[in-house]
């Protein structure tokens, strides 16, 4: 596969203008971008429009996590948005994630559009042991990865958002078509900030990943195109 089909950046930034900038300069190389909470917030639907109309794919980075009938509400109306993906946290168990996939199912087929990948969020990133243990979870990681990707296939949802760490788990055990969404891809030559379970994107990649997601690399690089180009080159190794 084009390794410019697996990589997303994630236009975490807090202005539209430096989002469509950014867009506009990574987009020959780029297809997908990430839009989360920081850029939504500040700017609201139309920053996905506006990124739609210059030719990115987006995924929506939200994580919906409420009552059921709230979440599939929610769902219709970014389906409406034309996102290629968005997500929803899988704690909020599988009634809200059924009914999630189900409203936004019926809402494409209305459209007459292509439904939009739903994937689920499993643990954040940026959590280790120690840190799912304090809230009370008591388990091992993995197993409660496995846990909840395994609920959101059954929920009828298209993949994962989860950790490089485990990608290879996730990929053995729920199949070839199952996405896996791994956020916490650092290049080597790269700061980790504040991610704690992460690996490199060829590795991600290696072990099962269907996308990579990569922020800061790129958008806090001097040279953010040729960032994100050795970012395609480790893909392709």
């Amino acid at each position: 596969m084009d390794p410019k089909d697996r990589l997303i950046v994630a236009l975490d930034v807090d202005s539209k203008e430096k989002a469509l900038n950014l867009i506009d300069k990574l987009k020959n190389d780029v297809k997908f971008f990430k839009i989360g909470f920081e850029l939504f917030s500040s700017c609201g639907p139309s920053i996905v429009e506006e990124s739609l109309a210059k030719g990115g794919r987006i995924f929506l980075d939200l994580k919906y996590h409420d009552i059921p009938n709230t979440v599939s509400k929610a769902a219709i109306s970014i389906t409406k948005l034309g996102v290629f993906m968005f997500n929803v946290h899988a704690l909020g168990g599988y009634d809200m994630m059924k009914k999630a996939a189900d409203a936004v199912r019926m809402e494409a087929d209305k459209l007459k559009v292509i439904k939009p990948k739903v994937i689920a969020v499993t643990i954040l990133t940026s959590m280790d042991e120690a840190a799912l243990n304090s809230v009370g979870v008591s388990g091992r990681m993995d197993d409660e990865v496995l846990r909840l990707a395994r609920l959101a296939k059954a929920a009828g949802l298209d993949g994962v958002v989860a950790s490089p760490s485990e990608i290879k788990l996730l990929r053995d055990n729920l199949g070839n078509d199952f996405l896996i969404v791994s956020p916490g891809v650092r290049p080597e030559w790269a700061s980790v900030g504040d991610q704690k379970r992460i690996a490199t994107p060829s590795q991600a990649i290696r072990d099962g990943a269907s996308f990579i997601v990569v922020g800061r690399p790129v958008t806090d690089a001097k040279d953010q195109v040729g960032a994100a180009q050795k970012i395609l080159k480790e893909i392709n190794i």
